[in-house]
């Protein structure tokens, strides 16, 4: 609930926004939505108007201080000051730009990744010229371009960079409805990839209208007693391990798992001098070029947003609830007009 600031008679009053808080690591419940003031732009900053974020699977994860890795970075108790509001990919408009910003003005439709600068769970936030911020797409709305920013990004760094996936290769994708996976499932298709999804029964259909030529329900078949093989097994929920896959790999073939496990990075160094069989790992953070590669997708069809459901600032304890669920279809945005 929010927590009202009410002005006294000849006090001046800094001017205030909603946000989203949680000061310590727990179930949905630990966030509430308060009264915060806004900030102000350093020289080289913007300060946004969200207009829509989302709730992720990582953002539940920072919620929960799931690992020992993340609390070193959050806060070993509870989260840090700077990361109590939450949120990382956003669109909206630029509301004031610092003094030393020439290429956005006020008025400016952006989307981006605040990245380690989070705080999108909030009406108004200041991210730096170098953040991976980059102009909306058109003819789409907020909430359809906030769903675009760590999904497909993060498909084009692991499926395009990384694993350098060539045109007729197969690649077979866990967790094909979620947002990254989903995402990636479209993105291997516009590399030319013979593309497999692996999810459950509800979202069979789903997946391969996103343009997945096989489908594996994982509750009815285990794909790693089939005869198939993958050159490339992108594990977009990281569900499964190397060892498990490694029988499924053609020879040559990438695993590629998106959380960061201390094993897997252990295992690429090993694989890389070792076998004919590779773990890939990395983290995709810097952006701002694989937006402007997402807006080009969506022009040519190749990528289209996907929204499972959406809602109000007020009911993100709501949205978290949902995410944890391990349900959600593509994408979970909060409207941010509706705080």
């Amino acid at each position: 609930m929010s927590v009202p600031i009410f002005p006294l008679p000849g006090v001046f009053f800094e001017p205030t926004m909603q946000a989203a808080v949680y000061t310590r690591f727990g179930p949905p419940e630990v966030i509430r939505v308060c009264t915060l003031v806004q900030p102000e732009p350093k020289a080289d900053e913007i300060k946004v108007r969200i207009m829509a974020t989302t709730v992720t699977a990582a953002c539940t994860m920072m919620r929960r201080g799931d690992t020992l890795m993340a609390r070193v970075v959050l806060g070993l108790f509870g989260p840090r000051q700077r990361f109590q509001v939450a949120g990382i990919e956003f669109a909206g408009t630029v509301e004031q730009v610092g003094s030393a910003v020439t290429q956005w003005g006020a008025g400016d439709r952006v989307f981006g990744f605040a990245g380690m600068n989070v705080g999108t769970y909030a009406q108004y936030h200041c991210l730096p010229i170098s953040a991976s911020v980059a102009p909306m797409p058109e003819h789409i709305d907020f909430a359809e371009a906030a769903s675009l920013v760590d999904g497909p990004t993060t498909a084009l760094y692991f499926l395009k960079d990384l694993a350098r996936v060539k045109s007729g290769e197969r690649v077979l994708i866990i967790g094909a409805s979620g947002s990254v996976g989903g995402a990636a499932v479209q993105v291997a298709r516009g590399l030319g990839a013979w593309v497999t999804g692996v999810c459950s029964t509800a979202n069979l259909e789903l997946v391969r209208q996103l343009g997945a030529h096989h489908v594996i329900d994982y509750t009815q078949q285990d794909f790693t007693r089939a005869e198939q093989r993958y050159d490339v097994i992108f594990d977009a929920v990281t569900k499964s391990t190397f060892a498990k896959c490694k029988a499924c790999l053609a020879p040559k073939g990438r695993y590629l798992p998106t959380v960061l496990r201390v094993e897997d990075y252990l295992l690429m160094a090993f694989t890389k001098w070792f076998g004919n069989k590779r773990v890939i790992c990395g983290m995709s953070v810097e952006k701002k070029e694989a937006l402007g590669t997402v807006r080009e997708l969506l022009r040519r069809g190749v990528l289209r947003p996907v929204i499972d459901r959406r809602y109000a600032l007020r009911e993100i304890a709501a949205a978290h609830r949902y995410v944890d669920t391990g349900r959600k279809k593509g994408n979970v945005v909060i409207d941010m007009k509706e705080a």
